[in-house]
């Protein structure tokens, strides 16, 4: 079994994400040789300022580099099948920020390459790994709050609000039919059905583009949509996603009720996790490693009362995905391809059934 610190890895994309992706990786001990970006030029002045080896000169000029061992994929949406596809046919181990692809004939593609590669392959649902998170999944699966029923919650940012808002992410051809839902909605999906091990099957959605123009360019990906999900078995959810929501720079907030007990989560506050009870008094439980079960332990690094928060949970799934790929093949732990491409089908029934204003199913 290899080192962390024997392992190369490469960071394609230089905007915010493929940042936290360098310094999550940096500091697990990894070995970052380089990052591409949309130019040389581009890529030139973030790996200075982040004191990396020289740029790449270009995507393939990466993925001739003999060191590299892993590619992270955090390029815009339109680039992922492109760069995931390159990088596992040049044999490299991939983790690829969600969405895994455009549409899911693309992502149907990526996860056959991904699966007959025998490499390792991930997507970047990192919001799996908040350490309360995982205490969350290993909880349910103990039955401790009972048979879950219903799940509720949102993920709201403020960032699109104003109509001199702008990002590629507006564009279709850039980011997506989908936007809010496929963006920040994604990850509160796959987080409710990664934590009480149900996928979801039936999904009835209402998008609404509230923004109407940008820029004097039409709009027509969400601003913000409200879903209700059904998920295996008789759990019933509903969300509210939304880039539209005056002062909320980042809220992921769900509840999980069950027969026996409730949690609640809020990813402001990633550090508590309210626990409900009938007939005795309800609890917060504060991160700390020696009350939680054996998964939240795995995913926490400091003591209790020194908060752990987003860029940790990067932190953490990457040392399940680097402990697979220190192994040489894939592993168990992480989210993979195949999570990417039912996040796929999901939004893909979200998208069907705002159009036809009813019920859809997922398929499979």
């Amino acid at each position: 079994m290899r080192a962390l610190s024997e392992i190369g890895a490469a960071v394609v994309g230089t905007g915010f994400i493929g940042v936290v992706h360098v310094e999550a990786l940096r500091r697990l001990g990894v070995q970052v040789h380089g990052v591409v970006g949309s130019s040389h030029e581009r890529a030139a002045v973030r790996s200075q300022e982040l004191n990396l080896p020289p740029a790449y000169e270009s995507f393939e000029a990466m993925l001739t580099d003999q060191r590299v061992d892993v590619v992270h994929v955090t390029s815009p949406n339109h680039l992922h099948h492109r760069h995931a596809s390159a990088a596992l046919r040049a044999g490299k181990h991939v983790v690829c920020e969600k969405p895994l692809a455009m549409t899911t004939s693309e992502s149907t593609e990526l996860l056959h390459i991904a699966e007959q590669s025998g490499l390792v392959h991930a997507v970047n649902f990192n919001l799996r790994f908040y350490p309360i998170c995982q205490h969350v999944h290993g909880l349910i699966r103990e039955d401790g709050i009972g048979d879950v029923r219903l799940i509720s919650g949102h993920y709201l940012q403020d960032w699109l609000l104003l109509d001199t808002d702008w990002n590629w992410r507006l564009e279709p051809s850039l980011g997506g039919q989908l936007r809010a839902v496929a963006d920040i909605g994604s990850h509160w999906m796959d987080l409710t059905a990664f934590l009480c091990g149900r996928r979801i099957t039936e999904v009835m959605a209402d998008l609404a583009t509230f923004i109407k123009k940008r820029r004097d360019r039409e709009m027509t990906t969400d601003d913000a949509a409200t879903i209700m999900l059904r998920y295996g078995g008789e759990t019933r959810g509903a969300f509210t996603v939304s880039q539209v929501s005056a002062g909320r720079k980042n809220s992921l907030a769900y509840e999980i009720d069950g027969s026996s007990s409730s949690v609640a989560w809020n990813s402001e506050r990633p550090d508590e996790l309210f626990i409900g009870h009938r007939g005795r008094p309800s609890e917060v439980l504060l991160r700390d490693p020696a009350i939680l079960n054996e998964e939240g332990r795995r995913a926490t690094w400091l003591p209790g009362g020194h908060a752990e928060g987003f860029g940790d949970t990067f932190k953490a799934l990457y040392a399940a995905v680097y402990s697979a790929v220190a192994e040489g093949r894939p592993g168990a732990g992480y989210p993979t391809f195949a999570d990417g491409h039912d996040s796929m089908l999901v939004c893909d029934a979200v998208a069907h059934s705002s159009r036809e204003r009813r019920w859809i199913e997922v398929k499979r």
